[in-house]
This record gives C-alpha cells, structure tokens and sequence, in this order.
C-alpha cells in the first residue's frame, strides 16, 4: 500500500500560537505540556501525571460540524492534538490584562486554584462563592469567550498517520484497508478511530467503540427519558456507573472501546456489560464477526479474546427486561478505582417469581471480571425470597472466593461485599415485586445523591472607629489568589530554563535492606543526552547530613544511590531506569511497627512523661480497662512536588538554589556542607511552594543537595522537580502510631489514672522523629485533666523511608489515642461520650502533666458554642430516631476537643527576622524569615507592617524569601510563623517609624511620601532589621490554642461508606489577623484530619515496597467529602497576649477536629453492631476507611466471610 502520501506533519493551535512540527523529530509520547514551558505557558501542570489531580487540565477544541468542538482535556500524546485548538488558563484571562469573572470569583472568595478536584459540580461553585453580592463581581464579557481557530476548519477525518522515533506508531485510519494492513506488520500502535457514532436499534443501543464516555451518558440519558422504564435498567444501572466514573476531562477522551479492550479486573462497565450480555462486533482483514461478552471474554490477567489482528468495531448495549443493577464500591466515592464492582440481572418465569435466568457479575474477585455462574446456577427455578437469599449468600461465599494473599488486598471485606451487594440487589428487586421489602430496609436499596452542600462562616468584625486602611482583623484577599487562579503565580519549576541547563533524575533503591554490591552505569551513559552520573564519590564535602551511619548499605526501597543528568528529564529518566545495581539482601527486613517490636529496634533516647504515682492512682479507681489503637501515616500530597534549579555563579564556589522549601536556612547549610564551601557561598531562594504541611521541612534537603553537588561537578545549572511517584516513594509522610493504653476511671466516668505507651515508626532514619514523639505525649491526655498518668514513647527504626514533619506534628496522633480510651471509658459505662469528655475537661488554672498552668482557657466557651450552634441536643434525638428506623443506614455524632501547644518545642527555634526597605516613592519591600506555601503568611505580615506604619497595603510589597536578606531563619513549621516573623516585621516597622517620628513632628499634615522623602534628604537610613525571639522560661509553649468540633455521618452498614452530613466548628483563634485566610485554614486543616482519619491509607508490602505512589491508589478528600453543612465559627471576644496583635496560631490546631468525623463514624457502628447484639469497647482503627467500617459491622454476612488466620500467609500490604 501507498502510504507516502500520508500526512507526517501536526498542526494544532495553543493560546493563537500555530504550530507544525515535524512528528519525527517530537515522536509519539511527548505530551503537549512539554511544549508548554518554553513558550512560557506554566499554568497548566503535570502534577500526578495520572489525570487525577486536575492540574493538566486543558480544554482541547475540535471542528467537527455535526456537534459543539469544546470539551475538557487531560494533556495527553502531542500527536493527538493534530487539528486541534488547545486553551490553556492563560488563554482565559489574566491580572496583567483582564480577568474572566470565573476567575475573578475564586480568589474574591477567598479560594485559590487547588486542583484536588478536577470537576467541580455547579453546587460547589456556588458554595464557594456565596460570601460576596453578585453586585461585587465583574460581569461577562462577551469578548473573552474563546474563538475557534477559523484555520483549523478542515476535514479532520482524513486518513492520518504520524510515526515517532523510538516510538509507538500513532494512527487515526479512516480506511480500514489501511488499517489493517498496519495491524499485519505493525507489532505496537497506537489506534485513535473516527467511529463516534452511536446508532438505535430495535432491541439495542449500537456504540462506535471511540465513542467517548461522556457521549456515551449523554446518548443513554436521551434514551432514559424517551422509552419506558422497563427497557432501560441497563442504560441506568451505565449512568449509575459513570456517575462515578472519574472526572469529566477523562470522560471526554476515554473511550467506551478502550475500557473494555484494557481487560481491568476492577473495570466500572464491564460487570454492566457482561450480566446485560452486551454483544461486541469486531472486524480484522478477514471481515466481521460477534461475540457475547460472558464468562470467556476474558480469558486472563488483562486480555480478551480478540486476535492480534482485529479490532473492536461497535459495543451493542441491548434494552432491558425489569431488573437489572450495577453497584460500585470504591475507597472514596468520587473519581475513585473499584474495590468490588458489579452488575446483575434477573428475570423471572412469567407471571411468577421464579428465576428463569441469573447473571451476577463482578470485578474486583479475581484476575478477570467474573460471572458467579455456579450460584446463578444454583438459584435457578427457586422462588425470589428470604430461602433464595440464605443459598445465594451460602453460594456466593463459597464460589466468589480469594486466596488470602490475593493483590489488592482487604480479601475479607472484598468477598463480603459480594454478599452485601447482592442482598442489595435482593431487595431492590424484591421492592419491586408486589411484596415489597420492610420500612426499615429501604435505606439499603436507595441509590446515593449528594445534597446541596452549604456553610457558615462566623467571625467578629474589626471594632468600631478602626481605620479603613488598617485591614488587620478584616478578611483581606490572599496576595496571590489572583496569579493562582490565572496561572500566572511563579513556582520554582515556571522559572525559564537558563541557557545550557541539565536535568537530573534520581537513582534510588528497589530493595529494603542490602548491601550494594556493583553500580553498572554504562548502558545509562551510551544513552542520548546523558551527560554524567552522580554518587557518594562526587561529593565535594561532607555527605553527612544527619545522625546516621553511612557505608554501602541501602535501608529502604527508595534510598537514594544518586542520579543521572542528562540534557533533558525524558532522557535523565530513561538512563536512571537502565542503570543496573546488584545487591546482597540483609536480614531482618523490619517494616512494621510489630516488626521493630519483635526485634527491639528503637532509636534512643525512649522519652517518659509522668506525674503522681501510677500504682496509687488504679488502686484508687472503680474500674480498669486496656486497649490498643493503631493509626496509619499521611501522605503530604502537596501539589507541587520536591523540585530544585541549582546554579552555579563561576566563582569562589558561589552558588544559587531556587528551591521549594520550608526550611530555607537548613537548606543553605547542607548545601554549603556537601560543596565543601561557607554557607556564605550558597543563596537560597523561596518565592512561594504549592503546598508543604510540614514535608519540606527537612525532607526537602535530600534533593536540594543532590543537584547542587551535580551541578557543581559540571559547572552547568541543573534542575530537577520530582514526579509524583518518586516524590511519593523516597520523602516519608506522617508517622504511623500504634498505642496502648490502661486506664483508671471511677463510676462517674472521672479518669483518675492513665498508662499510655506510643511507637512511631520512624523509617530508616531520626530526622524529626523524636521531636514529633515529643510533641505526641505532650498531647497524650489531649484536653482533658488527669490526676496520676504516665506516657512512653518508642521511636522505632524501620527499612522505610524516613517519615517526616507533617501538619501536626505528633499531636493528632496522641489525641486520637486519647479520644480512644476515652470513647472506651463511655462505651464500658454506657454513658454518653459528650458527658464523660466534658466531665474530664480543663478548667483555668489546672497544669498539664509537664506542669504547665492553663491560663485564658477558653476550651468551656468553645465546647459549650459548639453544642449551640449544632443544635447538638436535637440533632443527638433526630440520630436516635433515624437509627430505630433504618437497619442498614446508621448515624452517629461525635463532639471532640482540641488544646494544641504553640511553639517550637526546641526553644532556639523560637526566633525570627527581618528587613524592611523603604523607598524614596514611599514604597516598601518587606522581606521575613517565613516562607509562603499558600497558607497567606506574606499576606499576613503585609497586614502587620500595614498597621505599624499606618500606611495602605498596596504600598507594601513581599518578593519573596531569600537566604541573603534575612539569615539564619527557623522553618515555617510549628504553626509559629505568624508570632514570630509577624513579631520581628513589627520590630523592623517600628524602628522605621521612630526614625520617621521628627519629620511627622515637624510636618503633621503632611503625607507619607513627604516624611520618606524629608528623611531620605536628612540622611536617614531607611532600612532597618527586625528580630523577635520567644523565651520559654521553662514552659513547653508559649500558649495553648483551642478548638471543638461537632460531626454528624451516615453510614452504610452493608459496603463501609459513609457520608459526612453536618460538622459546626468554634476555634479560638484570638483576635484574627485576617479571618479570611483564618477560616480558610480551619477548613483545609479539618478536611485534611477527614483525610487522615476516614481515607487515606499508604500501602506497603511485606517487603517494603510502597504500593499507594499517586491519585490512583492514594485517596485524599473530594467535593463529596466535605461535611454537607459546615459551620466555622471563630470564637469571639478571646484576645491572646502573647501574640502579635493579640492574635493566635491556626495552621495545626485545626486538623485534629477532624477526629469528630472518626468517633461519629464510630458511634454509628456502635447502632449497626447493636442490631447484632454486640455492645461495649472495640477496636477500630484508623483510617476509618470502608473496610475497617463494614468489617466492624458484624452480621450474618461477615460471618459467612471470615478472616484467614494470621500467620497461614503472606498477606499482599502489611499495616506499617
């Protein structure tokens, strides 16, 4: 065949910028977000490279006559752009030049460009922007709607091809003689179909298998609302599923083909498909032919029964009789993979209801989507009820069964919920059928629809007579908020590329414990474009960075060996993977916490708290009780990912580091260490970061030292922004915590004595691991007051990864254990859990158990508004209500206190500086020791320095943070950075006021500019240094934030899910700087605990390999996520004196509320296990994920379904 005549050029347009490249020089995987940065399109990011952030969003235009060319995107292979118009953020709006008014909504209320969720519903949007009059915000302008390209007007289904160098062939056929002839000599193609249409038929919908998802929901909706019920349960049960199915930039390019032909074992659609037997019409060279998608389309682990040289041509989705349903159970609800998929059909014998055919179908039970046909079999001629259920429940455990040691994991929960689900279906069938089901059990039948959300936020307005230019205590808009939402805000991988400048990509362990035996770099170096590789031998300086033994000995998969750099990361990447190590496994392999346990591998020194005697005080106590409680780790999941530019000033080893950290001065220190030069020599710059929460603090160093060392070997300026995957793998999270505990209580429910002990696992190394275990006991009896108590705490030395700082610090950790054995204490008297915790509470003037006396207590004033405002006493008689009428739907409420200690705990650190420069214009460039990460501390101390020079704000102006202006500077950590650095800004300010004093003196009416001007003339320095420190004088903090929360759910007792309905919120956060960014932290910071304490769950295996390394497996919180009515309410009327402005600290105190979330979803399995006969304290660990939740809810389906014993097997993730 002729094929020279076919086009090998591209040509799509991007923010009006037309471009042609030639395909053999870009080759077919190149993704047109690597085209973006050189022309200095940076808004768009790559930031899990799995299309589950939403940052790579683009909305990608199409001509195509027939139907409207807009849709979003997923930047995808650059050779499927061909024809296309791409817009990117920028091409919406701009601060520079006009804002679209969706943009302009965002900031104005108080919300930055996230991107956790990728498709907002309308009904967040308007949450969000609910807090200004319509009146406020700019109207539409017609003239920033988007244009089409009138130059890409043309025929797009031509037939096309275009070819890559060392690559997959990249092929849009419209003939198939073409086509196939390729699939005969062609072993990898990449296949891009024309055939979208989607055609009616008598008996069926016929889909072209390129039909998109979302064309797909829209043609079976269409078809929902024209033809009568009965012939569209299929097409429902379709909607149900997509409903679900990830965001709608993913649903708008994939395809109805490709979700069947990829074979996922976990697959929304196929179980629909295969219990609706859908039919598949394929076509090869030797023609067409049909086949039923049943039991043997799947022949094994991702493949079908298609030859090597067909093709799916059309999926025909067939009208339904009566009864047909499809359920999906995944971690989170919204744009989540499957746990347990499925779909089932039942008909029955004419006017009867005796089965005359069964299909159930599931994924997630084995290598391939299954048909349970031994159990539909079974069931075959038997009346639909309560005897079919016992032998299809009997049936299904018996055939729908896993090998304990089966990926994926969770295998009990897996195989109940095939019974769960299928008595789902039951009875919805059932509640069809004339007999109906009991009142009580509707609930399991219902189908899940999120509720309008709304919110409350509460704050005191600034005091009458305060001057309109004074915006401290007013919400003032986030400085950057703006930039964010335009994509015009600089981070640290936007910054140009310098001329000659390399790319680096790490080299790390794949395993746990061993010893290297041989690095084999030469394959990785005869590469194209590597340039060198990097290790120990390199390393100018010293390479001890911590206190840790360094010899060829590798302590966790994800232990950084060193690096490629090459000229750019798509070959540094490539080369890394061809670098050939061999190692000698070392034994023990210590993973989990029971792990360092068994074999006694603790670092020292193991840190005891204790006040009165132990022995005494259980003496004392009516009743005693013990239990245990584990808590998994947290992934920081910031958006923008550990990343470094180094470069090299060519003289006295001066370099300069743009980096993405919080600790800008530990940074410059390690640097200057392993050049072997003087900090002097090292500047580190720090504009802004797109997140952090604690995992830049330290973690960050590792990659910062390693392209300076490569940049330093080669002279050259080198970069390097980790993927998600390797950010995930080699920089640590939160610590795991497992605790026990023996308490003491008296019959009242008063807490008299409590022994507590914590084991942190700790990964490979101390970093800040001690401090965090510290920090845990110093919270280890959270808000309440215990005579006689006694905490321990193990850190223990693990081959994982070291874990790190994270938002909180130990203190969530300690808190929920003791939320635990205070729930225990309730539970084992039968009396409400809001009397006993209030019981125990602090009252002014008692001392904690390191003897620090609690003065300005407020914890009684937020306690008792939070009850107010939640309509805490209704709202306990409504769940009891609900509970007595729903069987398989429960509620639970929870109150839960916080008192969290602020300052560093390592007393050196409480200190900060900085300089202000005032100009001859009058203007001001402020800089401070504090780094900004989006939670508004620039924006902060902008307000301060507003205030103490009584000038407007626009006048003040923040670049960014820099080694070279303010040294010596402690991390943004600890929740501090507001008291200190808003301390030292108002020190700077204040000795540049008195220098001003004479000239404001001498000239009272005049202006600011008159007295900068006069004292510029006078000669008069206008540049002054300001510096604060903290004095402990033997008190572990400077003072205690508190907070209380109040969380109502809903759960399913037959999948695990739950929903989160209501959660009021009173913190106290003293006289609020700007109650804008404060409400804002409250918000993120609980939404972050919901995370920690109900989803997000890191998985490891046996051998320490870290299965959870992006969006797909990792969940963090949605949309859906937040509690459906949130009320934030900032306690009014509580000034802190020892704070700047009488403020207080917000960035840590509030994750801990989330605990609420935990032990309402507790209270409600205690109405489930109730149902059962089951009462008093049980274990439940968090996350509270479903799993752990539908496991809790014991009844006669888990009971079909028990756990293998431990011991019997390997299981396939361990609890770390």
């Amino acid at each position: 065949y002729d094929l020279s005549s076919w086009s090998a050029g591209l040509v799509y347009s991007a923010e009006e910028r037309m471009v042609l490249d030639r395909s053999q020089m870009i080759g077919c995987s190149k993704l047109f977000l690597d085209l973006c940065v050189p022309v200095g399109l940076t808004g768009t990011k790559l930031g899990c490279a799995e299309g589950g952030c939403g940052a790579c969003t683009v909305m990608l235009s199409k001509y195509q006559p027939t139907s409207s060319p807009l849709g979003e995107w997923v930047s995808g292979p650059l050779c499927s752009l061909h024809h296309c118009a791409v817009t990117t953020v920028e091409g919406i709006g701009s601060v520079a030049g006009k804002l679209h008014p969706v943009q302009e909504r965002m900031p104005k209320s108080h919300g930055s460009q996230c991107g956790n969720n990728p498709t907002p519903r309308n009904e967040n949007l308007s949450a969000a922007c609910s807090s200004l009059h319509p009146a406020d915000f700019l109207p539409l302008d017609p003239t920033q709607e988007i244009i089409f390209p009138p130059e890409l007007m043309v025929d797009t289904l031509t037939h096309q091809h275009t070819r890559g160098v060392n690559t997959n062939t990249y092929l849009t056929p419209s003939l198939s003689v073409y086509l196939f002839h390729y699939l005969s000599v062609h072993h990898s193609l990449c296949l891009s179909f024309s055939l979208f249409l989607s055609l009616s038929l008598s008996l069926c919908i016929v889909f072209g298998a390129s039909c998109s998802l979302t064309l797909l929901g829209d043609v079976l909706k269409a078809a929902v609302g024209k033809l009568p019920p009965y012939q569209t349960e299929v097409f429902n049960a379709v909607l149900e599923q997509l409903r679900w199915f990830a965001g709608l930039q993913i649903r708008n390019v994939a395809a109805i083909g490709g979700n069947i032909m990829t074979a996922s074992p976990i697959s929304d659609l196929n179980p629909v498909f295969m219990a609706s037997g859908c039919k598949l019409t394929l076509m090869s060279k030797g023609g067409e032919r049909v086949v039923v998608m049943d039991e043997k389309f799947f022949p094994g682990y991702r493949k079908t029964i298609l030859t090597p040289e067909e093709v799916l041509l059309c999926v025909l989705i067939p009208y339904t009789k009566k009864y047909f349903a499809a359920y999906k159970q995944s971690p989170r609800r919204e744009d989540d993979i499957s746990i347990v998929t499925s779909g089932m059909s039942v008909t029955f014998a004419e006017g009867s209801t005796i089965v005359k055919h069964l299909a159930l179908s599931y994924g997630g039970m084995a290598a391939t989507t299954v048909m349970a046909k031994n159990t539909a079999s079974r069931l075959l001629g038997k009346q639909w009820g309560e005897e079919l259920l016992q032998d299809a429940c009997s049936s299904l455990a018996e055939e729908m069964t896993l090998h304990p040691s089966a990926p994926g994991g969770m295998v009990t929960y897996r195989r109940t919920l095939t019974l769960s689900l299928f008595y789902k279906f039951y009875l919805t069938v059932q509640q069809k059928l004339v007999k109906g089901v009991r009142a009580d059990y509707i609930s399991a039948t219902e189908i899940y629809h999120q509720t309008s959300p709304s919110s409350v936020q509460i704050f005191q307005a600034v005091p009458d007579g305060q001057k309109e230019e004074d915006v401290v205590g007013r919400p003032m808009m986030h400085l950057s908020a703006l930039k964010q939402a335009t994509g015009e805000a600089v981070y640290c991988d936007d910054i140009p590329l310098y001329e000659n400048e390399l790319y680096l990509c790490l080299i790390t362990s794949t395993k746990a414990h061993a010893t290297i035996q041989s690095i084999d770099t030469a394959e990785a170096e005869s590469m194209p474009g590597v340039v060198t590789c990097v290790f120990a031998k390199d390393v100018p300086g010293s390479n001890m960075t911590g206190p840790i033994v360094y010899d060829e000995t590798v302590t966790c998969v994800g232990h950084i060996i060193g690096a490629v750099v090459a000229d750019t990361q798509a070959h540094a990447q490539r080369a890394a993977k061809a670098v050939r190590i061999t190692y000698q496994e070392l034994q023990p392999v210590i993973i989990t916490i029971q792990d360092a346990i068994t074999h006694q591998s603790f670092f020292q020194p193991v840190r005891t708290i204790q006040r009165g005697d132990l022995d005494q005080g259980f003496t004392q106590a009516d009743h005693i009780l013990e239990g245990e409680m584990h808590m998994g780790g947290q992934e920081h999941f910031y958006l923008e990912t550990n990343v470094t530019v180094a470069v090299p000033k060519g003289e006295d080893g001066e370099m300069e580091l743009f980096v993405s950290t919080q600790s800008a001065t530990k940074t410059q220190s390690l640097v200057a260490k392993a050049l072997g030069v003087p900090a002097s020599r090292v500047v580190i710059r720090v504009k802004r970061m797109g997140g952090g929460f604690g995992g830049k603090e330290s973690r960050s160093t590792t990659l910062s030292t390693m392209v300076a060392v490569a940049a330093q070997k080669l002279k050259r300026p080198v970069r390097c922004m980790l993927d998600r995957d390797e950010d995930m793998l080699v920089t640590g999270g939160r610590h795991p915590f497992y605790g026990r505990y023996k308490v003491g209580f008296m019959k009242s429910g008063k807490v008299v004595a409590l022994e507590v002990t914590y084991y942190s696992n700790a990964g490979n190394s101390m970093d800040l691991s001690l401090s965090i275990m510290e920090r845990a006991l110093f919270h280890m009896e959270n808000s309440y007051s215990i005579a006689t108590i006694r905490g321990r705490g193990y850190v223990c030395k693990t081959h994982l990864p070291s874990n790190t700082a994270f938002r909180g610090f130990g203190g969530p950790q300690g808190m929920l254990i003791a939320e635990s054995w205070m729930s225990d204490v309730a539970l084992s008297l039968g009396l409400p859990a809001e009397q006993v915790r209030r019981l125990n509470m602090y009252i002014q003037g008692e001392r904690t158990p390191y003897s620090q006396i609690l003065d300005h207590i407020t914890l009684d004033r937020c306690w008792d508004q939070c009850l107010e405002i939640s309509s805490f006493t209704q709202r306990r008689a409504g769940i009891e209500t609900y509970n007595r009428d729903h069987r398989w739907t429960k509620r639970g409420l929870s109150v839960v206190p916080t008192k969290f200690g602020i300052s560093f705990t390592a007393a050196f650190l409480n200190q900060a500086g900085a300089l202000a420069h005032i100009y001859t214009d009058g203007s001001v460039l402020l800089t401070h020791g504090g780094t900004e990460m989006g939670q508004g501390l620039n924006t902060k101390m902008v307000q301060v320095a507003s205030r103490t020079l009584g000038i407007p704000s626009s006048k003040i102006h923040i670049t960014e943070t820099s080694t070279n202006t303010v040294p010596n500077t402690s991390p943004t950590a600890a929740s501090a950075s507001s008291d200190l650095n808003g301390a030292a800004v108002h020190n700077a300010c204040e000795i540049l006021l008195h220098r001003l004093e004479p000239y404001k003196t001498k000239n009272p009416k005049g202006c600011w500019e008159d007295w900068v001007t006069a004292a510029y003339f006078d000669r008069v320095n206008l540049s002054a240094n300001g510096f604060y420190k903290y004095t402990n004088t033997g008190r572990p903090f400077n003072y205690f934030s508190y907070g209380v929360a109040c969380s109502e759910v809903e759960i399913d007792c037959l999948t695990g899910s739950h929903k989160n309905i209501h959660t009021s919120i009173v913190i106290d956060v003293g006289n609020s700087l700007n109650p804008a960014l404060d409400i804002g932290q409250v918000e993120g910071g609980f939404m972050q605990g919901v995370g920690l304490y109900t989803l997000e769950e890191l998985k490891y295996s046996p051998e320490g390999y870290l299965f959870t390394r992006g969006p797909g497996m990792y969940k963090i919180p949605a949309f859906g996520d937040i509690p459906t009515d949130l009320t934030v309410s900032l306690l009014r009327d509580a000034p802190n004196d020892k704070a700047i402005f009488s403020s207080k600290a917000i960035g840590e105190p509030p994750l801990f509320l989330a605990a609420s979330v935990f032990f309402a979803i507790k209270d409600a399995i205690i109405a489930a296990r109730k149902e059962s006969g089951l009462s008093g304290p049980f274990r439940l660990d968090s996350p509270a994920t479903p799993e752990r939740i539908r496991n809790a809810c014991e009844d006669r389906f888990t009971k079909l379904c028990p756990p293998a014993e431990p011991g019997t097997f390997t299981p396939w993730a361990v609890v770390v």
